[in-house]
């Protein structure tokens, strides 16, 4: 299912529908409500499996020494300290997210403290990011796309910073492939989901959010077929666990 134009000024909050100039403001709120616990929330979820999906992400930028790389809405920063891990002390990686709260918990975290130290953390729309056009070797973002009140914008601009040549890859939940595979997750995502979130992080309206959120997303041919409209070539994609995830990946073309 995909998410229909907005006919009255308004956009989707999960199913229900809420003015378009009022969706970052909720999501930021949301996202604050839960940034202490969101990485034990995700590795709860998922069961671990995030970080597989996360590490071949990563490996589909071919990163290289020295390289640039911005990793948008970053959160608290997995796939930014990969990306320091692969383009060495000459390499340059920007996280770009709106939430502050989240940046500030991926900045205090324990793990690759060294690494984290050379992460420069910018707060600001990836709508509409305060970056320069043509100067990146690879854009990443992983589970924040869907996030966005207007996500082709959010694309675009990615498609925008990168130079020619360089390299984008985006991590998103997709719908499990199996019939029946997918009712067990419906299941999961539906009842197991918000009852957790509510009791580790009192939010169970952000974890109500994230699976209806998930069934609006794309499948991947449509979104294939969207960053093919925007000017990305060698588009594709990989269904990860049996659609439960999806990395979808293109390049800019070269001048």
């Amino acid at each position: 299912m995909t998410q229909p134009p907005d006919p009255d000024g308004t956009t989707h909050i999960g199913y229900r529908r809420i003015a378009r100039e009022a969706k970052a403001r909720w999501v930021r709120h949301q996202f604050d409500r839960v940034a202490a616990r969101y990485d034990l929330m995700n590795t709860l979820l998922s069961f671990g499996i995030h970080y597989l999906w996360k590490h071949r992400a990563i490996g589909l930028l071919d990163l290289k020494p020295g390289d640039a790389v911005v990793d948008v809405c970053g959160g608290t920063g997995d796939l930014a300290v990969a990306a320091v891990r692969r383009t060495g002390v000459r390499g340059r990686v920007i996280l770009y997210d709106i939430n502050r709260e989240m940046m500030l918990a991926g900045k205090r975290k324990r793990s690759c403290r060294r690494l984290r130290r050379r992460i420069q953390f910018l707060q600001g729309d990836a709508e509409a990011m305060a970056l320069p056009g043509n100067a990146f070797d690879a854009a990443i973002v992983g589970f924040g796309i869907r996030n966005l009140t207007d996500m082709p914008a959010g694309f675009r601009e990615m498609h925008r910073v990168l130079k020619p040549g360089g390299r984008m890859v985006c991590l998103e939940f997709s719908r499990p492939t199996a019939p029946i595979f997918r009712w067990l997750y419906d299941q999961y995502s539906f009842h197991v989901m918000p009852w957790l979130g509510e009791r580790l992080t009192g939010s169970r309206e952000a974890y109500t959010y994230l699976p209806e959120s998930i069934r609006l997303f794309p499948p991947p041919e449509a979104l294939a077929a969207l960053l093919t409209s925007i000017g990305f070539r060698q588009v594709g994609y990989w269904r990860l666990t049996n659609g439960v995830a999806a990395i979808h990946f293109g390049t800019k073309a070269s001048a």
